[in-house]
């Protein structure tokens, strides 16, 4: 039984829940936070709010930002034509790393899973149709990770995306199998997008 107070309980168990963060770890940032000034940690919940109250999905890739466009969409010096479809908004920050990307992206927001009901539906592939169907996107790279998930969520893709006269290539095998794209150093996904293989 915990002689902590409830209030520093729950903020342990929000923060244990988050991944990668256990027990221990969660029990450190909490009195860490507790040893800061009122200011500090006032502005840190702040700022947790905000992640709910200010950001949005962008209107066309559906990256976090906090207006409609993210910032990669409205840069207009970015490659219209060349389309780079992940699963997940922090596969984008990995592969802007890697300095060999300058098109646009699509963000499906999960991988085809069935054992988890993940299915088509449930993924941003309606905006993806609405781009294609616009006659601008010259090329798709898939992005995927290399998992039972990614592969299956590819071969979707890649049947769907067949009825347009597409370029649609992969990143190459730089990429270890089982491997997540946000962990992969810039050397690898830089290799990887240089490899990229036709399907």
């Amino acid at each position: 039984m915990s002689t902590l107070p409830p209030t520093i309980q729950k903020v342990i168990a929000h923060f244990s829940a988050l991944p990668g963060i256990g027990q221990k770890t969660a029990e450190r940032l909490v009195f860490y936070l507790l040893k800061q000034n009122r200011e500090q940690t006032l502005d840190f919940g702040q700022a947790l709010l905000g992640l709910k109250q200010n950001i949005q999905l962008c209107n066309q890739c559906g990256q976090y930002a906090e207006q409609n466009l993210c910032s990669i969409c409205a840069d207009k010096r970015r490659d219209q034509n060349i389309l780079c479809i992940v699963a997940e908004a922090i596969d984008v920050a990995a592969l802007e790393k890697s300095g060999q990307f300058h098109g646009l992206y699509h963000i499906l927001h999960g991988l085809l899973n069935p054992t988890e009901n993940i299915t088509p539906e449930k993924l941003n592939l309606k905006t993806l149709e609405n781009k294609l169907r616009q006659g601008y996107v010259q090329e798709i790279i898939l992005a995927l990770n290399p998992t039972v998930e990614g592969e299956t969520t590819n071969l979707y893709l890649i049947k769907l995306l067949k009825k347009y006269t597409i370029k649609i290539t992969k990143l190459a095998r730089g990429l270890p199998q089982g491997g997540d794209l946000e962990y992969a150093d810039e050397v690898t996904l830089a290799n990887a997008f240089k490899g990229r293989t036709n399907v």
